[in-house]
């Protein structure tokens, strides 16, 4: 999510500090926006990867992040981790500076008072693959002010995406819908009720799903699901978002999607097979 942040905000003519912790994370990172812009300047969507790659430079140092305008946050689903991210950003930080999460799920209020600046934070939830999919959700948090909500709306619009606002509830807009939907396909195939393939082609064929349920919980991380669900079934206390016993269960095996080799698919040779 980091790696297309970056792209499309130098894409759109924005200087780009890409951090992180791991400087081989930062190599993968400009290799894989290389690549990114390599096919849209084939598809003639963008006319030069040079210069769109000379707006981003790699840290993983917060102190160079002291003349940012915007920070965006788009480390994982989990909260201790970005609670600690915001303690190593706060001494960096200029008093005008915005600090922005892409968190999926977890609450905009409680993250805002963490980061020290409630007022100058918000949610800016884009969806995987950046450059490609048009949607940011915009939330604010109870303590957000106008001019933050106006400004980051200013810069999504820049971005060419579309804006969707959402209240700041669990899961928000989008994964409330999508989630819940995921993890009842994992209970469709944990009762018996059908195969990996014959779920994912019925979604895809009977309800015009670009991927079936199964396979998208695979591209998202099947531990990225687990955690919005368990956001999902603490915040809201209803039986009805709990998760599949078999996301647990291979979440726990480590069987975590595309990212990890396996899922509900196992991806380690040349076509995609199902695990169970």
């Amino acid at each position: 999510m980091g790696s297309g942040i970056a792209q499309v905000c130098a894409s759109a003519g924005y200087d780009v500090v890409l951090l992180d912790v791991s400087k081989d994370q930062l190599a993968k990172a400009l290799d894989l926006i290389e690549r990114g812009l390599n096919r849209l300047v084939q598809k003639g969507k963008v006319n030069d990867t040079k210069t769109v790659l000379a707006r981003i430079r790699t840290t993983s140092s917060f102190a160079d992040l002291s003349n940012a305008d915007l920070v965006v946050e788009a480390a994982t689903e989990k909260e201790a981790v970005k609670r600690a991210i915001y303690d190593e950003l706060k001494p960096h930080l200029k008093d005008s500076a915005i600090v922005a999460t892409n968190t999926s799920s977890i609450s905009i209020t409680r993250l805002g008072a963490a980061s020290g600046r409630a007022e100058k934070f918000i949610g800016m939830h884009f969806m995987n693959p950046v450059p490609v999919m048009q949607l940011i959700e915009l939330i604010r948090g109870i303590a957000t002010d106008d001019a933050t909500f106006e400004a980051t709306r200013k810069v999504a619009e820049t971005l060419g995406k579309t804006v969707a606002l959402s209240e700041d509830f669990p899961a928000f807009i989008v994964n409330r819908i999508l989630l819940p939907m995921i993890n009842e396909a994992i209970y469709v195939l944990y009762e018996g009720v059908g195969s990996v393939e014959s779920i994912d082609t019925a979604m895809k064929l009977g309800a015009n799903h670009p991927m079936g349920p199964l396979e998208l919980a695979d591209f998202i991380g099947l531990d990225t699901c687990l955690a919005i669900m368990g956001v999902l079934y603490e915040g809201l206390s209803d039986s009805k978002y709990r998760p599949c016993p078999l996301l647990v269960k291979y979440v726990e095996a480590g069987w975590l999607g595309r990212k990890a080799g396996r899922g509900f698919y196992d991806y380690r040779g040349e076509t995609p097979v199902p695990t169970r």
